[in-house]
């Protein structure tokens, strides 16, 4: 499976709400980034994070915009757009240009390491 179809099954799963097909797509020790400058780790915390996204019973909408990738790593970069209801009943827009970074595992598939969607709209960790 390329970068680019594997980020399709990821939209697939996340617009039918399965959560749990999503936290079997990232590493046991993945981070995500839930916020501008909030950081998570553990596939707990992500799950949590994930499904505050998916509780707005919203489509995501991604298109890949590059990729780089060397030996079983690869560098993703993406635009993204959500629409959802918010807690709230209104109408929730958010888009977003992620980076994420991919490992293939031993038996090919490949796996989130570092997911990013506010990738190229923030700096981190300087």
């Amino acid at each position: 499976m390329t970068p680019k179809e594997f980020l399709a099954s990821y939209v697939e799963g996340f617009n039918a709400g399965n959560v749990n097909s999503l936290i079997m797509m990232y590493e046991a020790d993945a981070c995500f980034v839930s916020q501008p400058g909030q950081i998570i780790n553990g596939l707990e915390n992500i799950r949590q994070g994930l499904q505050s996204f998916i509780d707005m019973n919203g489509k995501l909408d991604t298109k890949v915009k590059g990729v780089i990738q060397t030996s079983d790593i690869a560098l993703v970069n993406t635009e993204w757009s959500f629409n959802g209801t918010g807690p709230d009943g209104k109408a929730v827009t958010i888009t977003g240009k992620a980076t994420d970074v991919l490992r293939q595992q031993p038996d090919g598939t490949l796996r989130i390491l570092i997911d990013n969607p506010w990738g190229t709209d923030i700096q981190m960790g300087i």
